[in-house]
């Protein structure tokens, strides 16, 4: 069943000018016909009921379609930007932009078919638009966390209010290398609301937590890596440089956000 709101709270409302802009890119990505869906604060606010301000908009599409986007509105006069080519680009219109997003900062979330299996709508600026279904909305934040930001709380709002809707065992095949991240995830829920630890289905609790204990019999790897620059390259970034771990992210020493002259 779809859920629809019938207007954006107010709360989220940004600038007129930049309101303006997201009301047309909105009705143009409509437009195309090309598959999208709306993440971020929308999603969370969407699935929770918890409201606060948002300064950007998330479109998150397939990586094969991003250039498309990005063309369509180049065809129509926007400025359009590849900031990283694993996983982010931009359209701009003066001083505003949305990000077009295929994959996430570490390059081990694309989004693909699955994401659009759902079929929750939301009414943003006088357009419906398709939001990320509560499963890939966990799956999308389940590495952000560092000094600067941490999204575990929204992982545990979506938890709380969505459990039923969860595809459980998709999860667990998304995070099948990073098995450890979900059960950190689902304790800290277990912690948070120690009365609702039946929102997380027993089997899969039970299923973690075997391979936690099988794990502890296990002798340590030949290769030292330290998989923390996943979560945040630039908290990590001594493990690599001066500890001797070998890095699984593949990003540069140096978190460059601006352009190489």
């Amino acid at each position: 069943m779809a859920d629809t709101a019938a207007h954006t709270p107010d709360e989220l409302e940004p600038h007129p000018e930049v309101e303006a802009f997201y009301t047309e890119s909105l009705k143009l990505l409509v437009e195309s016909g090309i598959p999208f869906l709306l993440s971020g604060t929308y999603a969370v606010s969407a699935y929770t009921g918890i409201v606060r301000p948002t300064k950007d908009l998330d479109v998150f599409c397939k990586a094969g379609d991003y250039p498309k986007i990005l063309a369509y509105f180049q065809e129509r006069g926007y400025r359009t930007e590849v900031e990283d080519e694993r996983w982010i680009a931009k359209v701009w219109q003066d001083d505003h932009f949305f990000d077009v997003i295929y994959n996430m900062s570490n390059a081990t979330v694309p989004v693909n078919d699955d994401w659009f299996r759902g079929t929750h709508t939301i009414c943003v600026y006088g357009t419906d638009v398709r939001i990320t279904p509560p499963t890939e909305l966990i799956w999308s934040k389940v590495f952000i966390q560092d000094r600067y930001r941490y999204d575990g709380a929204d992982i545990a709002h979506v938890i709380l209010k969505k459990h039923e809707e969860i595809d459980w065992k998709r999860l667990l095949a998304y995070l099948e290398p990073y098995w450890e991240v979900l059960l950190v995830h689902l304790l800290n829920f277990r912690f948070a609301y120690p009365t609702e630890r039946s929102r997380v289905p027993k089997w899969l609790m039970e299923e973690l937590i075997g391979r936690l204990q099988a794990q502890l019999h296990l002798p340590p790897a030949n290769v030292k890596v330290c998989r923390g620059r996943l979560f945040s390259p630039r908290d990590y970034v001594i493990d690599i440089t001066e500890f001797g771990f070998a890095d699984v992210v593949g990003k540069g020493l140096e978190e460059r956000h601006e352009p190489i002259a």
